[in-house]
């Protein structure tokens, strides 16, 4: 029963060490006064309208959107299949694979974007999208191995063999038996790819060019000039931003689930 007590308060201790933060920042975002003070002395949402009201915000905002989500789709798209082929094969070598798919993880993201920078911008001469863009998948990519080779571990691929002697192609047996069964795995994996993706500093401050400028990398530069309630009003809408989209995309993959 002590026990018990213990590991509540434990818990109760931790929660309003994760919490306590983004209430701060939530208040904050809603002070009339210039400067960020907490607890606030006025009401106001002026600082959300600065937001939206910002050129270069709204730019950068649609950029870091476009990217993370394309990023997102072509690692799904490339590492769905990779994962697949893993857990299934019984090479001697597939846990160095694993190691040199999920290296980008270990590697400093300012090295990541270094080189890439190096690779594709100076060298290749590419567009600056579509090395930012590049840049990204590597960052998302590991995280769609990693989950959804998890998830595809965890499944029992005799019910796949089964159908194969029911005579189901191989192809459509992947997409109606195995899918199905991995879409919470996909479902984490696109939650975690898109948000480091968007989040991303590192890689971005080094691909990013004129006119093609991230979010973070944006925001990055407005706090070095301007301290005030804008940068709480965008974190909350940040925050806002990808509870929903978690939502979407969860709901999204178990309704297509369920449909199969």
């Amino acid at each position: 029963m002590r026990k018990n007590k213990v590991l509540t308060i434990w818990a109760a201790i931790v929660f309003a060490f994760l919490m306590i933060p983004l209430l701060i920042i939530t208040v904050t975002a809603f002070g009339g006064g210039s400067a960020i003070t907490f607890p606030i002395e006025s009401f106001s949402t002026k600082w959300f309208a600065n937001v939206l009201a910002l050129k270069s915000f709204r730019r950068s905002f649609l950029t870091s959107l476009e990217v993370a989500l394309l990023a997102t789709c072509i690692s799904l798209l490339v590492g769905i299949p990779a994962a697949y082929a893993l857990a299934r094969s019984g090479l001697k070598g597939k846990q160095l694979l694993k190691s040199i798919f999920l290296s980008p993880t270990i590697v400093p993201g300012i090295v990541i974007g270094f080189i890439m920078y190096q690779c594709l911008i100076l060298t290749l001469r590419i567009p600056v999208f579509a090395g930012l863009l590049a840049g990204h998948f590597m960052v998302t990519l590991p995280y769609v191995i990693r989950v959804v080779g998890s998830s595809m571990e965890q499944f029992d691929f005799s019910i796949e063999e089964a159908a194969w002697s029911l005579g189901c192609p191989k192809g459509t047996a992947f997409f109606k038996v195995v899918l199905p069964n991995v879409t919470s795995g996909i479902s984490s994996a696109f939650m975690l790819a898109f948000i480091n993706s968007f989040n991303n500093i590192p890689v971005s401050m080094f691909l990013s060019g004129p006119g093609v400028s991230t979010f973070p990398s944006t925001l990055m530069n407005y706090i070095e000039y301007n301290y005030d309630p804008t940068v709480s009003a965008v974190s909350v809408l940040l925050m806002a931003a990808t509870v929903i989209i978690m939502v979407i995309v969860d709901r999204t993959l178990g309704i297509a689930a369920l449909a199969k």
